[in-house]
């Protein structure tokens, strides 16, 4: 049962399955409270899915003590060791999962490491894999958003469309497969569908990102008070983080760094950053700080965001501007990767990243 309501609540982003998957597994380890490996993996699986990574590797830990032969256990600790950046560990893990059990969570979890990586191809074969492996309607979904995904950020339109509309056909309510095609609807030119898509989005999955997306697409558009509601609705997660604490998410410091007080961004990333030293938490911060007017404390954060090798147009993009304030020569190559990865790769940073490169020495 507490299986059942985690993979309900990752199809769905209802948060409050993930409540009931929490009071399944506490109830199976009183009836149980011994050598209960299925109640504690899934344990390790709710705490990755509450962002409480350091919790899932200790989990993760206790559950390959206890079977070092049985695949559940490394898949929690291949989650948390690369949500927490320690990627030779999470490298291994997944190499582990493979070897034990070479099915779609592990072929998954093999993508987004080697993506980490650099290594794209690789990646996409991994994907293809799990989709051939898939038996369900929500797997074969994700494994076709996930390959959207990796075709979007190559700048591939066509190929990311194509993979987000096989996502949607099986499985119609495909959050992220919704977002990638408002966002190549936007940047192929269709405007209009993009923000009619955000807004059926948003108003039933509010997540940072996809707020932050339709808010900087409006803006991009000039349509500063349709954007408004997506930048309060933003405003307000970040109020209630500082009210209660809990997991930091970059895309909601993105937002607070670049609409509203870069400061609080830097602070609450700060933070994070102490718990989990992942590439997105670097990034995020290595931005904040910039907006905050920090650069050469940002230099540093960027530089780590970029030490695993990741094909990022965003990450590169905000290396090359932090560069491009200290005046370093590196700028421009940074700059000219981001927009050679994906010229699209947002409506409103975009056209910032071409001016920035466009006014350096050397470039017009």
């Amino acid at each position: 049962m507490g299986l059942a309501d985690l993979d309900q609540a990752r199809l769905t982003l209802d948060a409050a399955r993930l409540a009931d998957a929490d009071q399944a597994f506490q109830h199976s380890f009183a009836l149980k409270p011994e050598l209960n490996y299925g109640a504690l993996t899934g344990s390790g699986m709710l705490a990755n899915a509450r962002h409480e990574f350091a919790t899932a590797r200790q989990l993760g830990e206790q559950a390959t003590a206890m079977a070092p032969d049985r695949a559940a256990g490394y898949l929690v600790l291949a989650d948390a060791e690369i949500q927490l950046g320690d990627y030779p560990a999470a490298t291994a893990s997944v190499q582990r999962l493979l070897d034990l059990a070479p099915t779609v969570p592990a072929y998954t979890r093999a993508a987004y490491d080697l993506e980490t990586h650099g290594r794209t191809e690789e990646a996409e074969i991994a994907l293809r894999r799990a989709r051939e492996a898939a038996v369900t309607p929500g797997d074969t979904a994700f494994c076709e958003h996930r390959l959207g995904d990796l075709a979007w950020d190559s700048g591939e339109l066509a190929q990311a469309d194509d993979h987000y509309r096989r996502a949607l056909a099986v499985a119609p309510d495909d959050y992220f497969a919704q977002a990638g095609q408002a966002r190549v609807a936007a940047a192929t030119g269709h405007p209009d569908e993009a923000v009619r898509g955000y807004q059926a989005l948003v108003a039933r999955v509010p997540l940072p990102q996809f707020l932050l997306e339709l808010a900087e697409l409006q803006l991009s558009l000039h349509q500063e008070d349709s954007a408004k509601p997506q930048l309060a609705a933003l405003a307000a997660e970040v109020k209630l983080l500082e009210s209660t604490g809990g997991p930091v998410d970059p895309a909601l410091m993105l937002y607070q760094a670049d609409h509203a007080e870069p400061s609080v961004a830097v602070r609450l990333l700060t933070e994070e950053w102490r718990r989990r030293k992942s590439v997105l938490v670097a990034d995020a911060l290595a931005w904040a700080l910039h907006r905050a007017g920090q650069d050469a404390q940002a230099l540093d954060l960027a530089g780590q965001a970029a030490a695993t090798g990741w094909h990022n147009a965003l990450f590169a993009y905000h290396r090359g501007a932090i560069e491009a304030a200290l005046g370093r020569p590196e700028a421009r190559a940074d700059l000219r990767e981001a927009l050679a990865l994906n010229p699209y790769f947002s409506p409103y940073q975009g056209p910032s990243a071409a001016k920035l490169l466009a006014g350096l020495p050397g470039d017009g």
